[in-house]
């Protein structure tokens, strides 16, 4: 599910980012400010998707470390409880001549006797002594063994699910080069075209004398008399006379009727100043209204040929 998620983000941010650099050619700033807007949701939904996946990896990892130290711990202790066998089993069997019958008969019982005790007192020091002096040795022997000792049998799958050592490190380098050269191919080929057409270049000036420009009004709502769209088209040919590199000081525009409006402007337009007014013209923001610019014609005196 997450990886559709990627997929889908990633398409829609490519379309977002494509449009934003074509909106910004066409000088198109509340269209190119909506796509910069969505393509920066898109973006921080992205990075939240990548944060989640990294915090589902680390408590995954978390989990596979805690089991990973129970089994060692148990091992740990199953090796020291095998260490500690053999000391047991001795001092089950320290003293083995008292267990001998009864009815037999021993020469200097009492000194015996006696010899017995202190001999049992100084054993029973002595190995005081050494299980004090042992614990730490036998905890360190135990935790160098418990590597070496045998998995689990209640868990044969583990050996199993753990991958070879090596595996898959080449294959992750791989695409981890592959995404990176891809990437930076795309980000040079984006940077040098985007150079291209933000270049500043001398422009020739145009020769006629001026250049017609044919709109077209659309209105939304309950009000969309003639008189209504006459003034939506005024006010948004207003708004955009100073989008040009020369502000348009000479540009009257008539009504054609039908929501039909012809604007000339004097002297003609060059290319980048008309890809200017255009943008401004189609990018209004006046509630309701949309306009279009139908067509564009550079004419002479008296002449409305191109």
């Amino acid at each position: 599910m997450r990886k559709i998620a990627y997929v889908f983000g990633l398409l829609a941010a490519t379309g977002a980012g494509t449009y934003l650099i074509v909106y910004l050619y066409r000088w198109q700033w509340q269209r190119a400010l909506i796509c910069g807007v969505l393509l920066l949701v898109i973006e921080v939904m992205l990075l939240g998707l990548v944060m989640l996946g990294r915090l589902s990896r680390i408590e995954e990892r978390l989990r596979d470390t805690d089991r990973r130290q129970r089994e060692l711990d148990a091992r740990h202790e199953d090796v020291l409880t095998r260490l500690r066998e053999p000391a047991m089993a001795r001092e089950e069997t320290r003293f083995r001549w008292l267990e001998d019958p009864a009815d037999r008969s021993y020469v200097f019982v009492p000194v015996l006797m006696i010899a017995g005790v202190v001999l049992s007192g100084l054993a029973w020091v002595v190995q005081k002594v050494a299980s004090a002096t042992a614990g730490p040795a036998e905890q360190r022997l135990a935790g160098r063994l418990s590597v070496l000792a045998a998995p689990d049998p209640a868990a044969p799958g583990d050996l199993e699910d753990l991958p070879a050592p090596g595996a898959g490190s080449g294959r992750r380098t791989a695409r981890v080069t592959t995404a990176t050269v891809l990437s930076v191919a795309l980000v040079a080929a984006l940077v040098v075209a985007l150079a291209d057409l933000t270049q500043t270049r001398p422009e020739e000036a145009n020769e006629h004398q001026a250049t017609s420009v044919l709109v077209q009004v659309d209105l939304r709502g309950p009000d969309v008399s003639p008189s209504r769209k006459a003034l939506a088209a005024q006010q948004i040919w207003e708004g955009c006379r100073d989008s040009t590199s020369t502000p348009l000081r000479h540009a009257p525009l008539g009504d054609l009727g039908n929501g039909m409006f012809a604007g000339v402007v004097r002297p003609a337009l060059t290319d980048h100043n008309l890809m200017r007014l255009r943008g401004c013209l189609e990018d209004a923001t006046l509630e309701r209204a949309h306009l279009t610019v139908v067509a564009v014609n550079d004419m002479e005196s008296g002449d409305d040929s191109r």
